[in-house]
């Protein structure tokens, strides 16, 4: 039987910063390291144009996509425009940096270095360790709140992982969990009044549910299977969700307080990572029914399930745009790992990064309010 995805996927993130620590490169290591070398506070370096093919359908100029790229080297923060264009490299340091996460403001773009949360403005300016811990500070996830005044992210420096709360500048640290057994991979819910997050408290994972401020606490799974990959639909009624109840990752829908519980994909292949479209009306997610890993979309009811890649390549790590209309994602079809956008239903397909070191982790800008 397949290992599941979902925890290869956690190994992978755990053997790339295993490297990093010791000198080569990757992603991470649940294991605590000294504190590592801290990011340069120099600022971006030049903008280059990125070799890439002609501009998706209706690209806006002022859209832009963080993405981690080692084609420097070692795991660096980059961010370019939607169409490929505007290159710029964000960060500066030995350390492996991953996983760009954008303020909803698009102002600021917080990342993972080493074993720390950093936060970086969207020109490459003010960097800052907001943990600056030597036990692991983000390696089990971390998140903007929606209005963006805090961060919500996994921490094991009380010897076991709890999830913890700070306002944006690094301040104002409270633990919220508070328990003898690991919660990591907290999310916040579309209004922020309620933080999702992974507990073994009860099994070997379940998707629980608290008030941002800690109380509340509710196991919305309570399943002796593994429960995770987790993602708030966009009015935070419904929650999707990987489990291995039926004995392979299945994307399960239920409501915010865990009842109607659905089995969306009912597939003898392994479905992850299934993300809300900004509508609420589609999901995208990751499938290997057909043997390979490929970029599938369904409807939020689990009808209408199309493959969008049907490529022999590892297709994966798929995010909306802002607008629902194109999905960026990464695949190894040409050898090795870049980011590529497609529009929603699958067609004009444009490779963004094409460039011979690995680029993976896409996360768009957000739209501007208002």
């Amino acid at each position: 039987m397949k290992v599941s995805s979902l925890l290869l996927a956690m190994l992978s993130m755990l053997v790339f910063l295993l490297a990093s620590a010791c000198g080569d490169g990757g992603q991470s290591d649940a294991t605590p390291a000294s504190t590592t070398t801290p990011a340069s506070t120099e600022g971006p370096a030049d903008a280059t144009p990125s070799p890439a093919a002609a501009a998706t359908p209706s690209p806006t100029a002022t859209v832009r996509i963080a993405f981690t790229s080692d084609r420097d080297g070692n795991g660096e923060i980059y961010a370019m425009n939607a169409d490929g264009s505007g290159l710029t490299r964000l960060t500066n340091s030995p350390a492996f940096e991953s996983n760009p996460a954008w303020s909803p403001d698009g102002a600021r773009i917080a990342f993972g270095s080493g074993f720390e949360v950093y936060v970086i403005n969207a020109d490459g300016s003010r960097l800052a360790n907001l943990t600056n811990n030597p036990n692991s500070d983000g390696l089990f996830g971390f998140a903007w709140s929606p209005d963006g005044s805090r961060i919500v992210f996994s921490s094991r420096r009380d010897d076991v992982v709890d999830v913890y709360v700070m306002n944006a500048d690094g301040s104002g640290l409270t633990n919220l969990t508070n328990n003898l057994t690991p919660d990591t991979f907290p999310v916040w819910s579309p209004d922020g009044s309620r933080i999702a997050f992974t507990s073994e408290r009860a099994s070997v994972g379940d998707v629980f549910v608290m008030n941002a401020d800690g109380s509340g606490l509710a196991n919305l799974t309570d399943n002796p299977f593994i429960n995770g990959g987790y993602d708030w639909s966009p009015d935070g009624a419904r929650i999707a969700f990987i489990s291995r109840r039926d004995h392979m990752n299945e994307i399960y829908v239920m409501s915010a307080d865990g009842s109607g519980l659905i089995n969306l994909t009912n597939n003898p292949g392994d479905d992850d990572f299934a993300i809300w479209s900004p509508d609420g009306s589609r999901i995208v997610f990751t499938s290997y029914r057909d043997e390979n890993s490929e970029i599938y979309v369904m409807n939020a009811d689990g009808t209408g399930q199309t493959n969008l890649t049907n490529n022999p390549a590892i297709d994966s790590r798929p995010a909306w745009s802002p607008d629902g209309s194109r999905i960026a994602f990464t695949s190894d079809r040409d050898g090795n790992v870049e980011i590529y956008v497609m529009s929603a239903d699958g067609s004009g397909l444009t490779n963004l990064t094409n460039n011979p070191g690995d680029d993976r982790d896409p996360a768009w800008m957000p739209a501007p309010k208002g």
